[in-house]
């Protein structure tokens, strides 16, 4: 595996300037006020287990950077079990983005396996351990032509779904019949698209599609505008004002030089604005995916 040095996400200069305003203007008390409401809607109790399905219409938009970002958040803020799910077996990168050494069963193989009877301890010994109590369930096992088909995932997601507080699924790209399932049975979807004119404007019409979907659907979806690159002159609040009026919710994930060199995430490495954002996006994501009366 080719391994690379891990950059910070942000110059030694900027980090430097951050640190010197909050010195001279006390910012650190309205980081800590922020941080201290974000972990209270992060940490909410669950009654069932939550679906989170991250997917957009095209590769390279950051989808399985932001899936590793939401598991990593929750996985860090909750005391219940959170679960990578890959429904991606095209070779997905997710493994790669959370630093998996190893893969043992894929997400095709365990709709078979998993009884009611096991127990959690019994579970996790078909999935790879990650930090901070969570596991991932890969999609394939590094070859292309495995199969997943919407039976097999739907019998996966039944099977597991009782055991984890939190299932991240990192899904194949629209419309791809499995991400169609994976969208359509969770309890929040993740529509990940570039911070481009082109991004914002498929985003926009795939949306529009959506809207023939139940009400609920449309209510439950965040998009989130990556920036693949820094400055790349889109006008982000007026994309945002033109995704929001279709009735979802949108977020900004920043351009961030560790993100964009590829490889597995490191929080440490994050620039400041991304972990901010992330602890944002996985904020909005569970709070809609809460039941709603």
């Amino acid at each position: 595996m080719v391994r690379h040095k891990p950059q910070h996400g942000e110059p030694f200069t900027a980090r430097a300037v951050r640190a010197l305003r909050r010195t001279l203007f006390s910012s650190a008390a309205r980081e800590v006020a922020e941080v201290t409401r974000t972990a209270a809607v992060l940490q909410q109790p669950v009654t069932t287990g939550r679906q989170i399905a991250v997917t957009s219409i095209r590769g390279g938009s950051g989808k399985s950077t932001v899936a590793a970002l939401l598991g990593t958040t929750y996985a860090h803020y909750r005391q219940d079990p959170v679960l990578f799910l890959e429904a991606d077996p095209a070779l997905g990168s997710l493994p790669m983005r959370l630093g998996a050494v190893s893969r043992r069963w894929t997400t095709s193989d365990i709709a078979g396996i998993v009884k009611p009877d096991m127990s959690l301890l019994d579970v996790t010994g078909y999935l790879v351990q990650l930090p901070d109590n969570a596991w991932l369930l890969p999609a394939s096992l590094g070859q292309i032509g495995v199969m997943l088909d919407s039976r097999a995932y739907e019998r996966a997601v039944v099977a597991l779904r009782r055991y984890f507080g939190v299932m991240v699924i990192d899904c194949e790209t629209l419309p791809a019949e499995v991400a169609r399932v994976a969208l359509a049975a969770s309890h929040c979807r993740v529509l990940t698209a570039p911070a481009t004119p082109e991004g914002v404007t498929s985003t926009y019409s795939v949306i529009q599609w959506m809207q023939q979907l139940p009400r609920q659907v449309i209510a439950g979806t965040v998009v989130v505008l990556t920036e693949l690159v820094p400055h790349q002159g889109l006008d982000l609040d007026e994309a945002a004002r033109q995704l929001k009026s279709t009735g979802v919710g949108v977020q900004i994930l920043p351009y961030d030089r560790h993100l964009a060199a590829g490889g597995p995430v490191r929080t440490e490495f994050l620039a400041a604005p991304t972990r901010e954002a992330a602890a944002r996006i996985a904020a909005d994501v569970f709070q809609l995916s809460q039941p709603r009366y």
